[in-house]
């Protein structure tokens, strides 16, 4: 199975998403995407699970067309080309 680790880091979610680390940051603010969890002093990660959760419920809304940040976000929930996910 070809899947990401269940906590990521900043890089590796911007890479999973296929986004800038500016991005994750600014969709974090915005609470499209949850905050980071606190493993330990300066160690945060994300969950998948929740970040692919909160991706799920805003890819069937219709009123975030306008916000580049959202149509962003709804473009990540769409199935990634074979070989892209987890690949270095």
């Amino acid at each position: 199975m070809n899947r990401p680790p269940a906590y990521l880091s900043r890089a590796t979610l911007a890479h999973e998403l296929d986004m800038a680390e500016s991005t994750i940051d600014e969709m974090v603010r915005r609470g499209v995407l949850p905050k980071p969890v606190k493993l330990s002093t300066g160690c945060v990660r994300w969950s998948w699970i929740a970040v692919e959760r909160a991706l799920a419920s805003i890819s069937g809304s219709t009123d975030g067309g306008a916000d580049p940040f959202m149509t962003g976000a709804k473009n990540a929930t769409k199935a990634a080309p074979e070989g892209h996910r987890g690949a270095s």
